[in-house]
């Protein structure tokens, strides 16, 4: 291996282990400032990372929910399986699309902005004003958005899953004419509780992933202008990097402990 790759490897490492050190300290610095935690910043994040985000995630709940049946849809007539369909459009919101689309919406949405947000503080000398008083960023500006975002991930989860399930139904019964009673006995029947804690839980490691690697990318920012675009750039790749990878590792796991 030539020296250029040896040290565009130490490269590499130097950076993972730099980022894996950032999430970590935020993670505990979040939790240390969670009593102290500023409760008006906590309600300014729900309202501009839950409710602001409602309408952008319900369309694209119902859009994936009519995908998911219009694709099945193809599968489904050519084996003569149509009385499935309510099980396996379900499944797949439930498991998969509902939480992976969700979560990379929000990661461009929520994100970005949270990051944008933390580094314009950054560089603007705010952050370090606030510890020059005395007080804890993490405290007043950390923790309540770390907080907001998992607690929008998981509301707006419960309503972009019934939404698509809705759609579906009602994609089903134009598209194949399948009766809605069929579709949700068949969802009824062959689903569980467990398929949904599954789902849920994907939604909130998902929401917990987007806050801290938008915190620490937004926290990091060094610089001017160019380092705020930077941070929020940042934080959209990177959170849809861990997005992908918590999906894989949970969907492992979760198969093995829920079957």
């Amino acid at each position: 291996m030539s020296t250029a790759a040896l040290s565009w490897l130490g490269r590499s490492a130097m950076r993972a282990v730099g980022g894996v050190g950032a999430l970590a300290l935020v993670a505990g610095r979040t939790a240390w400032g969670l009593p102290r935690l500023e409760r008006r910043e906590l309600a300014r994040g729900l309202v501009q990372f839950g409710y602001g985000s409602l309408p952008l995630a319900l369309a694209t709940a119902a859009l994936a929910g009519v995908i998911v049946v219009v694709q099945a849809a193809l599968y489904i007539q050519r084996f003569g399986a149509r009385a499935f369909l309510g099980w396996a459009a379900g499944y797949g919101v439930l498991w998969e699309f509902g939480p992976l689309l969700l979560g990379l919406i929000m990661s461009a949405r929520i994100g970005a902005r949270n990051a944008a947000e933390l580094a314009t503080l950054k560089v603007g000398g705010q952050i370090e004003g606030l510890r020059g008083i005395g007080l804890d960023p993490f405290a007043l500006l950390v923790a309540p958005r770390v907080v907001a975002m998992e607690l929008s991930m998981l509301a707006l989860s419960t309503f972009t899953f019934l939404v698509s399930i809705l759609c579906e139904a009602v994609a089903a019964k134009l598209t194949l004419d399948l009766p809605v009673r069929v579709f949700f006995g068949t969802f009824a029947q062959m689903l569980s509780p467990s398929d949904i804690l599954g789902g849920v839980v994907k939604t909130g490691a998902f929401g917990l992933a987007i806050a801290l690697v938008s915190t620490a990318a937004g926290l990091r920012a060094k610089g001017g202008a160019r380092a705020v675009g930077e941070a929020a750039a940042s934080a959209v790749v990177l959170g849809c990097a861990a997005i992908f990878l918590l999906d894989f590792l949970l969907t492992t796991l979760l198969a093995r402990w829920l079957a």
